[in-house]
């Protein structure tokens, strides 16, 4: 499988738990990837990926970041 190939599947299952009302609740880094947790609104359920390519893991960053500032935008 491509890079680009991979990216798109990882984007994918991004996009798809975060248009079903998830939220990243915690980020972990480390040589393979990162593991990202994601919980629904009614915190009763949880998803984990682990995010391996460098394009996603940029991705799912940059979500977090314009997230954080629309909160900060919102005070």
């Amino acid at each position: 499988m491509t890079a680009s190939q991979e990216y798109f599947e990882e984007k994918a299952k991004i996009d798809l738990l975060l248009n079903q009302g998830y939220t990243i609740t915690k980020v972990t880094e480390n040589l393979d990837g990162a593991t990202v947790v994601f919980e629904a609104a009614n915190q009763r359920n949880q998803e984990v990926l682990l995010i391996e390519t460098a394009d996603a893991r940029k991705y799912f960053s940059s979500i977090m970041v314009s997230l954080q500032k629309n909160l900060t935008l919102a005070e």
